[in-house]
């Protein structure tokens, strides 16, 4: 079907990350990529999202104390997963720094893709405003407090950095549709 479901390491899984800024697009395409490709997906913001859901008292901003613990729930689901030969696909924000250091260890277990979301700074920004007026779920992911640090001068949405692992990756621009395509992914 697409360029993640071809084996060029036979017996190996593919590890098939979609990254990108906020308001990209990013967990939606992941969905429809999953649903296409019939496998899992694991979403960053969906774990902790159940970790807050068993954390009384959770008010999220400043320095989430969630953050850390989701992120070492994010990568021992991805390991356990690929470590079973299960071809997953998995969404998160991805920025360099801290991500590239724990994906690196899974390349031993997976062939891994990489997907960059692009979209304008207005197209981005306005997601993120509906997203935090539509979605309760959203509240603890702080974008009321993204969208004041945009508004103060504090954040750009041009401001993130994308992994720099020597792996395919492909560009996608989700601003109308995905180009290129779902089927072209």
């Amino acid at each position: 079907m697409s360029a993640i479901g071809n084996r060029n390491s036979p017996g190996l899984p593919t590890l098939a990350v979609v990254s990108g800024g906020p308001g990209t697009g990013k967990t939606t395409l992941a969905h429809e990529l999953a649903r296409a490709l019939g496998c899992l997906a694991v979403i960053r913001d969906e774990i902790e999202q159940g970790l807050v859901m068993s954390t009384p008292g959770y008010q999220s901003g400043g320095d989430d104390p969630l953050n850390y613990p989701t992120l070492h729930v994010f990568f021992d689901v991805l390991k356990a997963l690929l470590q079973a030969r299960v071809t997953v696909v998995a969404e998160a924000a991805f920025q360099d720094r801290l991500w590239r250091p724990n994906l690196e260890p899974l390349a031993n277990l997976a062939q891994i893709r990489v997907i960059r979301c692009t979209t304008a700074a207005d197209v981005a920004h306005g997601r993120i405003v509906q997203r935090a007026q539509e979605n309760a779920h959203r509240a603890a992911h702080g974008d009321q407090d993204l969208l004041e640090s945009i508004a103060a001068g504090d954040y750009s949405l041009e401001s993130w950095i994308p992994i720099s692992l020597d792996v395919p990756t492909l560009t996608v621009d989700t601003s109308n549709g995905y180009q290129p395509g779902l089927q072209d992914i």
